[in-house]
């Protein structure tokens, strides 16, 4: 059995610096260039599926940046009662809506009533030249470090659109939407959730470890983290400032395995000093312990999307109420190994990460969980997505980000 910590609160005096959180805010996104206003949505739905008995899965589209399209999978009850809490997942490296933890989550959380939103990460499935998944496309451009910056700002706007999106459902309390990040998708969220107040809850798995100069994610992936944190020095103590943003905002909850060398867990000494002064600092920023982050590890662990698990699921019920359990029900709830389930159900795993130490390892909340065929999680038909590509992938973005971007030219990845 791992073992779970859980460290939650701090004691503090109140102090008398204050954090001028709206300007952050502001500075944040004209550094990344998030639109502000954000793009109308234009959503459409593009038709609709059972993903798992009790749980609807529809087809939609909604409009990003430089009017680009997002492909998602939305998941629900078939059954309602009264209005539901929206909880949107933002993938890791190489990973879409058609990632095995994308569609877990989705059928997971839609039995507990939750509405799930999943999408195409930028050169991921629908919004790849191929339509292939595990491409990490992005990571091959290179450019300027404003058109990096740009990158970064579109992460963050998709995931700010499908906030919009489950806000404007009829039956998703917009009071009552959270988002939950894995690897690369925790960085995203990590600035996402500082900038956007909307959401009520905010998990950041596999990641969430935010440290400073020349540190991890200073060095990590230049285009879509490394160079954007670089330029968020302005904040100064850049860690304690998005994390001052975020208590600012609601809950957060920050879930790794102690072993997760991935983004750099060890390193930053796992049995909690590292979190603990990041708290202190966060609090001293604000003059108050209020709203600060809750951190957790789990004991013999790497790289896992943590929030498909019983620990992170008790805590968003405790955040968003979900109307069809109580904590005794997850309690009471069986688990599934992934690496087993995978096998039994065909489903692929990422060869980096399906071992048993990484995802393979993972102890899934629930069970019954199906594997869902590719052609029902595309939005698009191959003659249609022919047809709309245009709209939807890289390359596309790339040509028009270039073109708003001083002395960059036209690049392929």
């Amino acid at each position: 059995m791992h073992r779970i910590v859980l460290l939650t609160g701090l004691t503090v005096a109140a102090l008398s610096a204050q954090v001028d959180c709206e300007n952050w805010r502001s500075r944040i996104k004209a550094t990344l260039f998030v639109p502000e206003p954000l793009p109308a949505l234009r959503a459409k739905t593009h038709g609709r599926f059972q993903a798992a008995p009790g749980v609807v899965a529809e087809r939609v589209t909604y409009a990003t940046q430089f009017n680009l399209r997002v492909p998602a999978v939305i998941y629900f009850p078939a059954e309602r009662r009264g209005k539901l809490p929206g909880l949107v997942v933002v993938n890791g490296h190489g990973g879409d809506k058609y990632s095995w933890y994308a569609f877990y989550t989705g059928i997971l959380y839609a039995r507990l009533g939750a509405v799930v939103l999943t999408y195409d990460p930028v050169g991921e499935g629908e919004r790849n030249r191929e339509r292939k998944s595990g491409t990490r496309a992005h990571d091959a451009i290179k450019g300027p470090p404003e058109l990096a910056r740009r990158l970064a700002g579109l992460m963050i706007t998709d995931v700010m659109q499908a906030v919009s999106y489950l806000g404007q459902r009829r039956e998703v309390d917009g009071g009552r939407i959270a988002a939950v990040g894995y690897s690369m998708g925790s960085f995203v969220l990590s600035l996402a959730c500082a900038i956007d107040k909307r959401l009520k809850a905010c998990v950041l798995a596999g990641g969430g470890n935010l440290d400073g100069p020349g540190g991890y994610w200073d060095k990590s992936k230049p285009m879509c983290q490394g160079l954007p944190y670089q330029s968020l020095m302005f904040l100064g103590d850049r860690a304690a400032a998005i994390y001052a943003l975020h208590a600012d905002r609601g809950a957060t909850l920050i879930f790794n395995g102690a072993e997760d060398s991935t983004v750099g867990i060890p390193q930053h000494r796992h049995d909690a000093s590292f979190f603990a002064d990041l708290q202190r600092r966060v609090a001293e920023l604000r003059g108050t312990k209020e709203g600060l982050f809750d951190f957790a590890f789990v004991s013999g662990a790497g790289h896992r999307p943590w929030f498909v698990t019983k620990p992170v699921a008790l805590w968003l019920e405790e955040k968003l109420d979900f109307p069809f359990c109580t904590k005794a029900i997850i309690e009471a709830m069986p688990e599934t190994h992934i690496g087993s389930w995978a096998r039994a159900n065909g489903v692929p795993l990422d060869p980096l990460y399906a071992s048993e130490h990484r995802e393979g390892g993972t102890l899934a909340l629930g069970a019954g969980v199906p594997a869902l065929a590719r052609n029902l999680l595309s939005v698009f038909n191959p003659d249609t997505w022919e047809r709309n590509k245009r709209n939807l992938i890289l390359e596309s973005w790339l040509e028009r980000a270039c073109a708003a971007t001083c002395g960059c030219g036209p690049m392929s990845p």
